[in-house]
């Protein structure tokens, strides 16, 4: 056990960054479910409709979370350019998905022009949509030349939005019921694996670096530049802030001079947060008469629920300064968040 002074490591820039970032994403995750929710609602499009979980979903996901692990840890370097691909797409996808609606906004605010240029998939493209799919490209491109942990950040914080937008927890019983199942997963993964596969199984995942496709495709063509091009990527599938935090902004760094934040870590949490925002929104609406104005008391178990993610989220990375080793974030993080659950119940009756 470490001496409690080493605590001091929390006040360090890329702690800090890292747990505001964690808490700001989870909440900004939240708040982007309910309005793409009500967004639907309102223009009654149900093509992007979001999948609402069910009792066997919610058994289901850490299942399949424990294969594609296992596949991960076996098979990573055999796959790993399609892996690579993959997230490219579903990054573009997601960085599309978090834009949007704030070239909506200028739009509306200049009164700008946005015509239609052609249809895709039964909708509507117009050219607004154009350019800002070639930004996104763009941008991933960018990621994938430079494997900057910045662009890494930014295109796994998109993912994380983009996520609770379209997966939804009903209620507070299933929302239980997955934090338990991921708790179980979480725990075994990380304290137990080792004892069956010879090596901490998410601990090796998550360190390992994906081979990048276009340094392959650039080497066989023999492309001047080559030496521009990351050889190694990190996938965003989690967020990385180097420790040398103002340095690590201009310069790649070692990969073991990193800290971590699985994006399930905010993603989870941040599923709940979506279906307590949803329980104020309702709550407020009901009790809001056409001549009264907003209610004050709207959205008051959503700062509960989030202070409760902020404490959850530093006692994890607490333990892991005191014990010299990785933690399972969702070990620390789901009995606030179960307490905020019997709150909700209690309430909603």
């Amino acid at each position: 056990m470490e001496p409690l002074w080493k605590l001091t490591y929390l006040l360090e820039p890329a702690s800090l960054t890292l747990i505001v970032t964690a808490v700001l994403v989870t909440f900004a995750s939240a708040a982007r479910a309910l309005a793409h929710g009500k967004e639907m609602e309102r223009n009654r499009d149900f093509s992007e409709a979001s999948i609402t979980l069910d009792h066997s979903q919610a058994l289901m996901i850490p299942l399949a979370s424990s294969c594609s692990l296992l596949l991960m840890f076996y098979l990573f370097s055999s796959v790993s350019h399609l892996v690579t691909a993959f997230t490219a797409i579903a990054s573009a996808s997601a960085l599309f998905f978090c834009l949007s609606p704030y070239v909506a906004y200028v739009k509306s605010q200049f009164g700008l022009m946005d015509p239609f240029v052609s249809r895709c998939c039964s909708k509507s493209f117009t050219r607004s949509q154009g350019f800002l799919l070639l930004l996104c490209t763009g941008i991933v491109c960018a990621w994938l030349v430079s494997g900057h942990w910045l662009l890494n950040n930014l295109l796994g914080i998109c993912i994380c939005i983009a996520f609770v937008s379209h997966v939804r927890l009903p209620n507070i019983k299933i929302c239980s019921l997955l934090l338990i199942c991921l708790f179980v997963y979480d725990v075994f993964w990380v304290f137990f694996s080792e004892r069956f596969f010879g090596e901490n199984v998410m601990v090796s995942v998550a360190t390992q670096q994906a081979s990048n496709p276009v340094h392959t495709v650039a080497n066989s063509l023999r492309l001047p530049g080559l030496q521009l091009i990351t050889k190694k990527l990190e996938l965003p599938v989690k967020l990385v802030f180097p420790r040398n935090l103002m340095g690590g902004v201009f310069a790649s760094g070692n990969p073991t001079d990193y800290m971590m934040l699985g994006l399930g870590d905010m993603a989870i949490p941040g599923m709940l947060l979506a279906l307590v925002f949803s329980f104020d929104h309702r709550k407020s609406r009901d009790i809001t008469t056409p001549v009264d104005a907003p209610s004050s008391k709207g959205h008051k178990y959503v700062w509960y629920a989030l202070s409760g993610y902020a404490i959850g989220l530093v006692t994890a990375l607490a333990a892991g300064i005191l014990t010299h080793s990785p933690q399972p974030a969702l070990l620390y993080l789901v009995l606030p968040y179960a307490c905020i659950g019997c709150l909700l119940q209690i309430f909603s009756m």
